[in-house]
């Protein structure tokens, strides 16, 4: 195996700290992988139908139906019925996702922002410019 470059290393790098950002608060919060990205879901789309939040975590519908109840028991979520189709249910969540603990969740991605914010345009337009080019070519090998 060749080393890698620079640009290699660093995109390795912020991918290591977004991966640890994130396990630590879910070991913090004690969710697994799959709760929280559900959590992550149910907060962008309030109301979501357990069907959709299946497509999105690509489970089976028993393991919906088994992580919701698990999630309702830890009073994270609940379940709402449709009121026009009672066949239907709805599912909210019982946390406010923008603040603490919650919000380490997905306070790297936050926290880049930021720090892209702080940059001038050129470079960020220049950055953004290259790690498209670059992920095109490797998606073409994929």
């Amino acid at each position: 195996m060749t080393n890698p470059s620079v640009l290699t290393a660093a995109l390795d790098d912020y991918v290591s700290a977004r991966d640890d950002a994130v396990a630590k608060a879910r070991a913090d919060l004690s969710v697994s992988e799959l709760e929280a990205t559900a959590l992550c879901c149910i907060a962008d789309e309030p109301g979501i139908r357990p069907s959709i939040l299946r497509s999105h975590l690509g489970v089976t519908a028993a393991g919906v139906t088994t992580m919701v109840d698990r999630l309702i028991g830890r009073g994270l979520v609940r379940r709402e019925l449709d009121a026009e189709d009672r066949r239907v249910n709805h599912i909210h969540l019982e946390i406010d996702m923008q603040q603490e603990p919650w919000a380490a969740l997905r306070r790297f991605p936050v926290e880049v922002d930021a720090a892209v914010r702080a940059e001038s345009r050129d470079v960020v337009e220049v950055a953004a410019a290259l790690l498209r080019r670059i992920t095109d070519r490797v998606r073409a090998f994929s």
